[in-house]
């Protein structure tokens, strides 16, 4: 089966460092711009009566060079292997993403403003569908080996004057996503800087153990 995009994202995620990582942990918009051929409003009729959608997506970014059965979730220090179909890895045979996200605006350019996604800025869009929660939210389920990171953030210190660098909406999903710790589990080195792209800005922070310390903020110089 051959499929194509019918759409890409624009955010402020330009480089995979630094990407929430799942969907729903950083209340920051993306906009889903349809490409040419699926742009029709006729494509979107009843879509605002739903308050949340799933996104079917690539891994573009993902070197994937033939089938291994098992990876090494980051998670988990990178030491641990867990089977391909047991993690949510970007290694995957197909290289596809799933993510549901909430819907904030259904603009008249027949672009769809959205909060919560986990894509990269330009990563190609395969399919939307809408989120039921009547059989798509399952409160029983077993999370597995996922269990123990349920709930577990990192404390934040963000100094005020490097804070207001940022702009105020942007600056609580920011906080979200440093509160998970981008930083790969078996990185562990305190006098290391670590620097991810936010948006327009570099954003700059030690980690030593679940405390993340924001050093620096600069503007991007691209």
């Amino acid at each position: 089966m051959n499929i194509e995009p019918i759409a890409h994202i624009e955010n402020d995620y330009k480089e995979k460092f630094g990407i929430p990582r799942q969907s729903g942990i950083a209340e920051l918009n993306s906009r889903i711009v349809f490409e040419q051929k699926y742009c029709d409003k006729n494509a979107l009729r009843g879509l605002s009566e739903f308050t949340h959608i799933w996104l079917i997506w690539g891994f573009s970014e993902a070197n994937v060079s033939g089938f291994s059965p098992t990876v090494r979730p980051p998670r988990l220090g990178g030491n641990v292997r867990k089977g391909v179909f047991a993690t949510r890895s970007p290694f995957r045979p197909n290289s596809l993403g799933l993510s549901a996200v909430k819907i904030v605006e259904i603009c008249d350019d027949c672009s769809i403003i959205v909060s919560g996604a986990d894509l990269m800025n330009g990563t190609p869009v395969y399919d939307i569908k809408p989120y039921l929660r009547y059989t798509d939210s399952i409160p029983e389920a077993s999370n597995g080996w996922a269990e123990e990171f349920i709930g577990k953030t990192s404390e934040v210190v963000f100094p005020k004057e490097l804070l207001l660098k940022i702009p105020e909406e942007k600056r609580k999903g920011l906080m979200q996503i440093l509160a998970q710790d981008p930083r790969p589990q078996y990185q562990d080195a305190p006098e290391r800087v670590y620097t991810m792209s936010f948006g327009d800005y570099q954003v700059s922070f030690r980690a030593e153990g679940e405390t993340i310390t924001v050093t620096n903020i600069s503007r991007n110089q691209f």
